[in-house]
C-alpha cells in the first residue's frame, strides 16, 4: 500500500488535539499532536510519540519533562498555530502546573517527567511520568479524516 492509503485509513480514527509543551532555557516551546494515549493507571503513565525530527523532541531530550494539554473546542486557533497552520506575531503565554509550562483553557493540563523513550520506526515513544493534571469544564477539540471537529452536545434521554 502507498503512504497516501495509509494516512487516509489511520485518519478514520477520531482523536483529540493536544498541544505538548516543553520548556527550555526558560522559554516554553509547543506542538500540536494528536498522538497521545494514557498507558498506566499506577504508576500514572502517558505516552506522546513524536517524529525524530522535530525539534519538539530534541527538546523534550534536553528539558526531561513535557505537558500534554488537551484542548478544548474553543481552541482551534492555538491547535493550528502550533501546528504552524497559523502565522502570528503574537506570543502565546504559558501558565505553569509542577513547574511545566501549560496552556490556559485546556480541558486537561498533564504534567509529565520524562520515565522513557522508545524509537519505533520514524518516532520516539516517549512515555511521561505524570507528576500533576489540572482539569477544566467544555467540550473537546476532535480531528478526524482531515478536518477539525466537535462532539455533538448530549441529548437527554428519556425514561
Amino acid at each position: 500500500m502507498d503512504d497516501r492509503t495509509f494516512r487516509n485509513a489511520m485518519g478514520c480514527f477520531a482523536t483529540g488535539v493536544t498541544v505538548i509543551a516543553t520548556e527550555v532555557d526558560g522559554e516554553a516551546h509547543g506542538m500540536t499532536a494528536n498522538a497521545f494515549m494514557s498507558q498506566s493507571l499506577n504508576p500514572k503513565l502517558v505516552v506522546i510519540s513524536l517524529k525524530e525530527d522535530t525539534n519538539m523532541l530534541k527538546r523534550i531530550k534536553e528539558s526531561g519533562h513535557f505537558s500534554v494539554n488537551v484542548l478544548s473546542e474553543d481552541q482551534k486557533d492555538l491547535s493550528m498555530i502550533f501546528a504552524g497552520q497559523i502565522k502570528t506575531e503574537e506570543k502565546i503565554s504559558f501558565d505553569s502546573l509542577d513547574g511545566k509550562p501549560v496552556l490556559s483553557g485546556a480541558l486537561a493540563q498533564v504534567a509529565c517527567n520524562v520515565k522513557s523513550e522508545y524509537v519505533e520506526g520514524d518516532h520516539t515513544l516517549v512515555v511521561g511520568q505524570v507528576s500533576a493534571v489540572k482539569l477544566e469544564d467544555g467540550e473537546p477539540l476532535i480531528f478526524s479524516k482531515g478536518q477539525y471537529r466537535t462532539l455533538e452536545k448530549p441529548v437527554p434521554m428519556k425514561n
